[in-house]
């Protein structure tokens, strides 16, 4: 079996050796590297095409910038493999990784989405371990929930089988495109496994969305987040329901506009919630979803005031 690895690359000249050198390190062989210059205006182009000539299993792509998300089509497009997985070139892969990985889904051709764990700000001071078990899931909304997936959305921590992406595509012109697209792949997925085999490194990057989201990026992340909301089971989800009152809270705080995320009760005593979470789910039975997002706009200005 065959695995596609498509890397997008955009302004990591500093980064993009380490992470195609992580990758060609692999024990597995039977793969193709795609490489896709989403019309970077430093030095990755002529990196890339250097990297090319050094193995005929690296091909490259040269666009005009459209963002990750098309970049990541790009690649889709081009893979020829029975399986694709993705590697942002500020990341990199640690040694034997994919061999088990790959031997797994040889035995397990039922497998559509296998995810492995993550590090997550490799080599910063918060650097996170995230581990997962051996276990199988048979419908989005036991993964969803079981699983936690909407907590490790993450296209680069997993493996999926290319037919998958047959009417599938990562959103042109939106940020936090892998809590968008990662439903639209589980929905058609029969078995889902998560193994506790490989580690992917997400480096720190201090520029980008994630610590630089403000209200617009939030805005999209909280739809991405929504979408889950045809599912009644997911939304009544006490510890999903308080993970989108966060992004709620902070979009809220930007943006000013109404909640969109439906007013529930939750009780502070639900499985799974954390002590900051708890005293919110108190509030927010007290007071109500916006008032509970005027309340924590009004707390951080006085913080900042403070400070």
């Amino acid at each position: 079996m065959k695995l596609s690895i498509i890397i997008p690359v955009y302004r990591t000249a500093h980064t993009l050796d380490r992470c195609v050198e992580s990758v060609l390190a692999q024990q597995y062989t039977d793969m193709e590297i795609i490489l896709v210059d989403d019309g970077s205006p430093d030095n990755c182009p002529k990196k890339c095409d250097e990297w090319a000539i050094t193995d005929t299993r690296i091909t490259v792509i040269h666009q005009s910038n459209c963002g990750l998300s098309g970049a990541r089509n790009a690649g889709i497009k081009k893979a020829t493999g029975d399986y694709l997985t993705f590697v942002d070139s500020d990341d990199f892969i640690a040694p034997d990784t994919y061999q088990p990985l790959m031997e797994l889904l040889s035995r397990r051709t039922d497998i559509d989405i296998l995810e492995y764990p993550y590090i997550w700000h490799s080599g910063s001071s918060d650097e996170r371990t995230v581990l997962f078990q051996n276990t199988e899931y048979s419908d989005i909304i036991s993964y969803w929930l079981k699983g936690y997936a909407y907590e490790h959305t993450y296209a680069c921590n997993k493996l999926f089988k290319k037919e998958l992406f047959a009417n599938v595509c990562f959103p042109i012109g939106k940020v936090f495109e892998d809590v968008a697209t990662l439903p639209l792949l589980a929905q058609q997925a029969k078995c889902i496994v998560t193994t506790d085999i490989g580690t992917y490194h997400y480096w720190m990057n201090p520029n980008g969305i994630t610590n630089k989201a403000k209200g617009t990026e939030l805005s999209m992340l909280l739809d991405a987040h929504m979408a889950m909301a045809i599912y009644p089971e997911i939304l009544n989800d006490s510890r999903f329901y308080m993970n989108a009152l966060n992004i709620q809270m902070d979009v809220f705080e930007f943006t000013g506009h109404s909640p969109i995320l439906p007013n529930r009760i939750i009780t502070p005593f639900a499985t799974g919630l954390s002590f900051k979470n708890r005293l919110k789910a108190v509030a927010l039975d007290l007071i109500g979803i916006k008032n509970i997002c005027k309340l924590n706009t009004l707390f951080h200005k006085i913080q900042h005031s403070r400070s």
